[in-house]
Order: C-alpha cells, then sequence, then structure tokens
C-alpha cells in the first residue's frame, strides 16, 4: 500500500496529475483501505477484480490475499506505474482499458481475463476496489445482471451512490440499483468517509458499502434480464401509475395484454407509483411476465 506522499511522488515522477474528470481520487488512509481487504475476507483460492486501479496502491495488498487480481485502468499514465509497481506479483494482471464497453456491458476484454481466470477454480469472484466516481452504478448494476457475476462486492463509492444502493421502498434514493441489489444479496453500508481520507479530497461525503451476493434470492428470479427488463420500465417512469407505466412496455414486455390480471393475482393496486412497489414484488411481477411469455 502507498502513502498519500508515495502517489505524490509516483505521479510527479510520470510528470501526470490526478484526473477529476475520470473520478480520480486516491484513497490515502491505509487503515481504511486494509479493512476494505479485511472485509473481503479474500482467500487464495479467489479472484478479485479492481476496477480503477492507479498506481496500484490497494493492488499491492489485494495481491497478497488473493489467487489471482484483475486490475482495470483506463488512464494509461497510471496504468504504467501500476504495471512497474507491481512487477513482482506475478499473480497479478493490468489491463489498460475502460471498464464499460457501453452503459450496459461490461469491456469483453475484462470478462474474457475474469472468465479465464475463474475457470476449472472453485473460489469466489469478487469486486474490491475504490471504485471512481463516474462509473460505480453501472459497473455495479452489470456485475450483478451481466454475464459475469461477482459473489461479492466491497467498495467505496460517494455516498450518494451508498444511499441509493441501500435504499428501502418509497425513500428518495429507492430505484434500480437498491431493487436489484435486494433482491440478490445482502448490501451494508459499513462505514462513512470524509473527504480528507482521499486525495485530491471530493466535495462529497463517501461511504464503504459491502454486498453478498444470495443465491437463494437469485433462485428466486425466473429470468434475470426480463427482471431487469421490468424494472427498467417501471422506474423509468417512476412519477407514473403502474398501470399507465405499463403503456411505454417494448420489446417482449409489449406483448403481455394482461397487466391488470397480474396486477390483480398479485394483490397489487396498479395505482401505485413505481417506488412504492417493493423488491420482492418486482420478482414477482416479473415471473408472472416469463410465465405469460411462455
Amino acid at each position: 500500500m502507498q502513502t498519500k506522499q508515495q502517489i505524490q511522488q509516483l505521479l510527479a515522477s510520470a510528470q501526470v496529475r490526478p484526473n477529476k474528470r475520470l473520478g480520480q481520487h486516491f484513497l490515502i488512509d491505509l487503515n481504511l483501505m486494509k479493512l476494505l481487504v479485511d472485509l473481503a475476507d479474500i482467500g487464495r483460492k479467489d479472484f478479485v477484480l479492481e476496477v480503477g486501479c492507479g498506481t496500484g496502491s490497494l493492488t499491492q495488498a489485494l495481491a497478497e490475499k488473493a489467487g489471482r487480481v484483475v486490475a482495470v485502468e483506463m488512464d494509461n499514465a497510471l496504468a504504467k506505474i501500476a504495471e512497474r509497481e507491481l512487477a513482482k506479483a506475478k499473480n497479478v494482471e493490468v489491463i489498460r482499458a475502460d471498464i464499460l464497453q457501453t452503459k450496459h456491458t461490461l469491456n469483453s476484454t475484462v470478462t474474457d481475463a475474469l472468465e479465464f481466470a475463474c475457470e476449472g477454480h472453485g473460489g469466489r469472484l469478487l469486486l474490491v476496489a475504490n471504485l471512481p466516481y463516474n462509473v460505480a452504478s453501472p459497473v455495479i448494476l452489470n456485475l450483478i445482471t451481466g454475464s459475469v457475476k461477482v459473489d461479492g462486492m466491497y467498495v467505496t463509492v460517494q455516498k450518494e451512490v451508498a444511499d441509493r444502493m441501500t435504499a428501502a421502498r418509497g425513500k428518495a434514493d429507492y430505484g434500480t440499483l437498491s431493487i436489484v441489489l435486494a433482491v440478490t444479496g445482502n448490501v451494508k453500508v459499513e462505514r462513512r468517509l470524509k473527504p480528507t481520507v482521499f486525495w485530491p479530497q471530493p466535495q462529497v461525503d463517501s461511504a464503504m458499502v459491502s454486498f453478498v451476493r444470495s443465491e437463494e434470492k437469485t433462485r428466486c428470479i425466473a429470468s434475470m434480464d426480463l427482471f431487469t427488463e421490468v424494472v427498467s420500465l417501471f422506474m423509468g417512469h417512476r412519477r407514473k401509475m403502474l398501470k399507465s407505466c405499463t403503456k411505454s412496455a417494448v420489446g417482449s414486455l409489449a406483448e403481455i395484454g394482461n397487466w391488470q390480471d397480474i396486477f390483480k393475482r398479485l394483490s397489487i393496486d396498479p395505482r401505485n407509483r413505481p417506488q412504492q412497489v417493493s423488491p420482492e414484488e418486482y420478482v414477482a411481477i416479473s415471473n408472472a411476465c416469463y410465465a405469460a411469455l411462455e
């Protein structure tokens, strides 16, 4: 792990500065960094994805615990520094790339590396990272609903993102992120973080958040793809009543002709707004749609 002074020296030697546009705020509190690693309880069979590895400070600690670490950094200058600092860590692969290929898909180079690393091994796939602020939400959602799914996440994010991850039904921050996390596992804010634990200091508070996937919960979802379509349909029109939202259905959901029957059978008032529907009720709606489309 690297101190603030060491990170500053590494950047100065490369003649670069932190890029705020890329959400670069380095975690410099080594005790918090250790806490993040300890929370993940990483074993030698586990594989870790780190997004936004920067100069490789957290990566060094992850490499000491994990079987393999895939560290992603889109800033070319920082990636070069990380590669140099981690040259002796044979279980680390640094990928110079944007973690997102599109808003809804992860970079194929990264997913290929993760699938190759995990093939034939019985360990967990974990996301452990000081996530860049500008990609936190889409990365989290993709790693829950996409082709590559993590078993756990241990991340630092903006407090705003943490609030959206943990929001309960009816709250202002309740939305797609909180719904998806609630029905696939258990999410918890572990620690609130002040701007002073980062360099350069962000203008907002942050939080350390953990998520553990639950196979028992995920087995209740008949189709993850359809579930995300259903949640997107309703939360995309959150100011409307449920029955009005259905008029905007597209794709396979446009083929559903018995929305009123579905709401009645599930005892859900079609006059409710989307933010009044619980995560479990969204699962029930998507499962009913799945059955109707078979």
